[in-house]
């Protein structure tokens, strides 16, 4: 029986998207007879540095998105954590008369840290547009005049151009479309514009849960990531959780000449190097006790969704100069919904110019831990730091006393991440998962991928369990070759139009 009502519910879906919706024409019509001015409004958004830790430029970006919905009437505050260097979450909202449900629709306004010289022809918060990708020759264009037509192909190059200010963008948008034609929204709309997600979110239940009332709703649609890497629209009902561990090993308590010390003070550069080995096999596994048995399986909806999305990783392979990939035949979007561990940095000692010929006396790697549902991120920490002390070492979260030096042969020092935030994931068959599929497709009129987790992590496990359990659901809208978390972030301008009738489509959707 259940396999028959899953397939009826596809059926279901299906039937709903034929033919392109009116809201779609009608939003397509607005943007298209405003592309420049849209253009450039984006262009000054992205013109503000956007890092959490730089407080007087966060409430730069904060002050300015409260302009903007006050502009449109929306009733803008800033919901703020009791530490005022905590960057305020944004809030707006248009309450509509007869809507029988509420949407909270979120995005974040704050960036990753970059190095500006890492940039290629650009700076990280000076907007530039491009004929197309870097990567495929894209040269610097002025912006357009009046007259000049905009290609969708076209690209723009700054900080957060989609992670995350495309999405914020994207829904304010959405709204000046839905306004300008006269198309009454059928939910509430409440706006949440997040302001430290990069940041690790680490005051968001303090906010959330300070302003419960008020975000009070039937479910939140998240405006983050990128579509599948078949260029199909997506819609993801769940993220991976995060969290991070800071990891040092010692030699001497000092640098040392490799020529008068070296075959005999330890090299905590190999220490770290054979310590991480033992952490995961050739074939990508990890090997850490009981990293996989608390997951949590998928249903077999779920299932069903990642074998029906388009099998991409040969032609990712291509485009990535990779001969082979890790999981031992598994996909991609099989091994997202398994917890990971990742090395996302090492140091030790210096190369290239600044190469020495030293035994350094540490070793320093950060670990990245992406969890699935089922994990919770203190109880994975506690895993690894166990496996450490398995191989022989003394762990500590602080650096070493001489008398500890003296004593124990291997050291580590383990600070795992303050913050951190569990997986979290929707059924895909609520009413409110249905309504959001059919609003999706109808904007794309055709197919689209639907999965059950993006590889990514966003804080929503934070916001069901403050929020009694709302659902969450992640609708991306960016190019996958976006260089998110990078320099040289970019979108692609036709991503950015599609997502102002996505968004469009689903404040005005059913469920």
């Amino acid at each position: 029986m259940k396999r028959i009502y899953i397939v009826s519910l596809t059926l279901i879906i299906a039937a709903h998207a034929v033919g392109q919706s009116t809201v779609t024409t009608s939003v397509r019509d607005y943007r298209q007879k405003n592309e420049h001015k849209i253009l450039k409004e984006f262009f000054d958004l992205l013109s503000i540095p956007n890092v959490a830790s730089d407080t007087k430029n966060i409430y730069r970006n904060a002050n300015y998105l409260v302009n903007e919905l006050k502009k449109r009437g929306l009733k803008p505050r800033l919901l703020t954590a009791a530490d005022k260097k905590v960057p305020p979450a944004v809030y707006g909202e248009w309450i509509v008369p007869g809507a029988k449900r509420t949407v909270v629709f979120y995005a974040h306004y704050d960036g990753q840290p970059t190095d500006p010289n890492e940039w290629t022809g650009s700076r990280p918060w000076e907007p530039v547009l491009r004929s197309g990708a870097l990567k495929s020759g894209g040269k610097s264009l002025p912006f357009p005049a009046q007259t000049t037509k905009i290609d969708s192909e076209w690209r723009v190059y700054a900080r957060s151009a989609s992670d995350d200010k495309g999405g914020t963008f994207t829904i304010l948008k959405a709204i000046d479309a839905l306004r300008a034609k006269n198309v009454t929204p059928s939910v509430n709309i409440k706006l949440f514009f997040e302001g430290e997600e990069e940041a690790g979110s680490s005051n968001l239940r303090e906010i959330i849960t300070k302003h419960k009332a008020l975000l009070k709703s039937d479910g939140w649609i998240i405006c983050d990531g990128p579509a599948h890497q078949s260029g199909k629209k997506q819609v993801v009902f769940g993220v991976r959780g995060v969290t991070s561990v800071d990891l040092t090993v010692y030699g001497a308590n000092r640098s040392l000449h490799s020529g008068h010390y070296g075959n005999w003070s330890p090299n905590p550069g190999f220490r770290l190097v054979k310590l991480l080995n033992t952490m995961k096999d050739s074939d990508g596994r990890v090997l850490i006790d009981g990293w996989y048995d608390d997951v949590e399986p998928l249903s077999t909806r779920e299932i069903e969704a990642i074998n029906s999305a388009p099998q991409y990783d040969e032609e990712l392979k291509k485009q990535l100069g990779l001969s082979e990939a890790e999981g031992k035949g598994k996909s991609l979007l099989e091994l997202l919904n398994q917890p990971s561990l990742n090395i996302n940095g090492m140091k030790t000692g210096n190369v290239g110019s600044l190469a020495r010929n030293i035994i350094p006396s540490t070793a320093n790697a950060v670990l990245g831990l992406r969890l699935v549902k089922g994990n919770d991120h203190k109880r994975q920490i506690e895993k690894l730091r166990k496996h450490i002390e398995k191989q022989g070492f003394y762990v500590i979260d602080r650096e070493p006393t001489e008398a500890e030096r003296l004593k124990y042969p291997l050291i580590a020092k383990f600070l795992g991440e303050s913050g951190g935030y569990n997986a979290q994931r929707t059924k895909m068959d609520l009413p409110f998962s249905i309504g959001t599929i059919k609003a999706v497709r109808t904007a794309a009129n055709g197919d689209i991928v639907t999965l059950p987790t993006l590889g990514g992590s966003l804080p929503l496990s934070i916001v069901t369990e403050t929020l009694d359990d709302f659902p969450t659901i992640t609708v991306p809208i960016a190019n996958y070759d976006n260089n998110q978390h990078a320099a040289d972030e970019n979108i692609r301008i036709q991503n950015l139009w599609d997502g102002i009738e996505i968004f469009a489509n689903l404040m005005t959707m059913e469920f």
